[in-house]
């Protein structure tokens, strides 16, 4: 029996939904903790690419339960389109494959007005949400005016509640926001007709996975966005409105940290940001757009270009802190093929002082200027690599590179976004 955390280890994007879905072979359970549909997550199967914004991406394989923990904040819109797309795909074939904790708080069409407005209004301000509802609803979850998807089963509860909370709603949209109010009646129909449709993956994430352990089954925790995103540790306020780091998956699913065996952070070869906030080694240069198109670092949820940069060791020595790391799995290899020399971040210069640490204070990490090694690139595909060995030599000592600056050890790395273009190094389940 082995329970793995899967974490972005930098600021999302990093294809984690690829990893998940390798790992999903060997679990039996696969969960989200936290997040909404302002993450996606891309996976290739043959030829056949698949975006899932909520459902964990074990559910392309037949068999495995998937399970959207309570510490996720759902739209009911977006998960049955969702649902209808696997469907029509062919998966999910047995809905009990599917569970939905009864605690998940749901995002309502306020939630979204909220969010668009109050980030067009912001100006230079602008955090750089996906407009999707997310932070107003983890607000209101934390406020405790909360709609949970149990309420959403409960007509007559979920009409009350809409009937108490619209009315504040309202006059913070149209008085404060300067946007149009919503139509009590039309939202209660149309998220209780939601319900109805959704109430067949009612479950408890928490009672599911702590059996499953007593079973001795194989759980894999899947995250979503990156660390440096979590609204504790991340570069605030550029962040996402949930813990994103490895503790969030005990309190996002309901099972104890005892139980966790692994934790994998999931790193490109480079780094991505979306969205405003400092960035040390982002290229605005020609190697910044070479890197965006050669890794196609576009939003799978926005469709957003990506900015792209050097690998940053401080930023990952972070994520192995703060989530207690124990393998790093590299992705997008492949994407540095044809680069004669490849710099990585190792430290950072500060108005003459040299920092080994990622700041913590955001406005330092402004002003901070990378400090870089410069090392030779491989130059050449990567293509038939199947093992560790077998890549080119350039390559290992790039990894290896990674693993000194980082102090974390490389236990997988994708060189392609197919499933076969994946070598394993160490398995975090056995």
């Amino acid at each position: 029996m082995a329970n793995v955390i899967i974490v972005g280890a930098q600021w999302g994007d990093e294809g984690k939904g690829k990893v998940v879905d390798i790992y999903t072979e060997y679990a039996n359970d696969v969960v989200r903790y936290q997040g909404g549909n302002n993450a996606g997550h891309t996976l290739v199967v043959g030829n056949e690419k698949t975006v899932l914004h909520l459902i964990p991406s074990g559910i392309l394989h037949e068999g495995k339960r998937c399970i959207i923990g309570n510490g996720v904040v759902l739209d009911p819109k977006v998960i049955l389109e969702e649902i209808d797309k696997l469907k029509k795909k062919g998966y999910l074939k047995n809905d009990s494959q599917l569970v939905i904790d009864a605690n998940v708080h749901i995002i309502m069409p306020y939630h979204k007005a909220i969010d668009i407005a109050r980030e067009s209004n912001s100006g230079s301000r602008k955090i750089g949400t996906t407009g999707r509802g997310i932070g107003p609803t983890y607000e209101d979850k934390i406020g405790r005016r909360g709609i949970r998807f149990i309420d959403l089963l409960r007509p007559e509860i979920f009409a009350r509640k809409v009937k108490e909370l619209l009315p504040e709603k309202n006059f913070i949209l149209e008085k404060m926001l300067g946007c149009a109010a919503l139509d009590e009646q039309a939202l209660i129909d149309e998220y209780v007709a939601y319900g109805q449709q959704l109430g067949k993956y009612l479950g408890s994430s928490s009672k599911l996975l702590n059996q499953s352990i007593k079973e001795k089954k194989n759980i894999l925790f899947e995250g979503a966005q990156g660390s440096l995103l979590d609204v504790d540790h991340g570069t605030y306020p550029y962040v996402t409105s949930s813990s994103t780091i490895a503790g969030g998956a005990c309190t996002g699913s309901g099972v104890g940290p005892r139980f966790i065996d692994a934790v994998v952070g999931i790193s490109k070869a480079y780094v991505t940001r979306v969205g405003e906030g400092p960035f040390p080694t982002e290229l605005t240069d020609e190697m910044g757009e070479k890197l965006r198109q050669a890794g196609q670092e576009f939003g799978a949820t926005t469709g957003r270009p990506r900015r792209c940069g050097w690998f940053d060791a401080g930023a990952l020595r972070e994520a192995v802190r703060t989530n207690g790391l124990t393998g790093l799995a590299i992705t997008k290899m492949d994407v540095l093929n044809d680069l004669e020399t490849i710099k990585i971040c190792t430290a950072y210069s500060y108005r003459g002082e040299m920092l080994e640490d990622f700041p913590q204070d955001l406005e330092v990490l402004k002003e901070c200027k990378p400090v870089y090694e410069e090392i030779d690139g491989w130059n050449c595909e990567l293509s038939g690599a199947t093992s560790f060995e077998t890549l080119p030599q350039k390559a290992q000592d790039y990894l290896r590179k990674l693993e000194q600056v980082t102090g974390c050890p490389v236990v997988l790395v994708s060189i392609g976004p197919r499933r076969s273009e994946t070598i394993q190094i160490i398995n975090p389940f056995n």
